[in-house]
């Protein structure tokens, strides 16, 4: 089911079966004190792979690990390509990957690639593109807090440092959205944490991980339904 394990007759056997590409795009930025820089991509490729366990049809690409994370700015380790830079890349990509696949789904696991995805996608579809975008949403704390913990210790448990684990600001998202905008996740918390990571559990992240899956497969049932299972 990964793109990149496939030799290429091997893929265009697939291609010209009807499969999709699945896309997992994240970014490279810090998630607290307690998180790796990699937990926007790995919860995107592992809804790939959790997708195409489900869809025999579907093929996980490489994970994009960078994107547009200026919001992070001043915490190390972040690295940024700008929306631009984001936008562009998923066009090209986009494009290349329509010379072997009829239908391409993004999955986007952060929430600063939004606009960038959205237009992307948009571009694609002008050229008459079959593109599909996902984007998983939760309730809760929106960056490093329960919910990406949670998910983490189902994911990468060797990789969460809940010793490490404290609570950033705490106040919904949409009061503290103006400050990110003016200065960014440094402006409002110390520890680049939006919400409360400790108390997460692996019980949840699983919870978590099988409702954003469920989600996951009924938007390809419904833009493209499965010939096999």
């Amino acid at each position: 089911m990964r793109l990149a394990d496939l030799a290429w007759p091997e893929v265009a056997e697939r291609a010209s079966a009807g499969a999709v590409l699945a896309v997992p795009v994240g970014a490279t930025e810090q998630h607290g004190p307690h998180l790796p820089l990699s937990t926007d991509s790995d919860i995107a490729l592992a809804l790939c792979d959790r997708l195409a366990a489900r869809r025999p049809d579907v093929l996980v690409a490489p994970p994009v690990p960078y994107g547009s994370s200026g919001e992070h700015a001043g915490f190390a380790g972040t690295l940024s390509i700008g929306q631009a830079a984001t936008e562009l890349l998923l066009v090209e990509l986009g494009r290349s990957a329509g010379e072997t696949f009829r239908r391409l789904l993004f999955v986007s696991a952060h929430g600063g690639n939004t606009g960038p995805v959205a237009r992307a996608v948009a571009t694609l579809r002008a050229e008459s593109r079959d593109v599909e975008v996902f984007q998983p949403r939760w309730p809760g704390d929106p960056h490093a807090g329960r919910p990406e913990t949670a998910l983490q210790l189902v994911l990468r448990p060797e990789n969460v440092r809940m010793d490490r684990a404290t609570a950033g600001d705490r106040r919904p998202l949409g009061e503290v959205l103006p400050l990110l905008r003016q200065g960014g996740v440094r402006l409002v918390s110390d520890n680049g944490v939006l919400g409360d990571p400790t108390g997460a559990t692996a019980a949840e992240g699983e919870q978590l991980l099988v409702e954003l899956t469920s989600a996951l497969e009924s938007l390809m049932d419904t833009w493209c339904p499965a010939v096999l299972r």
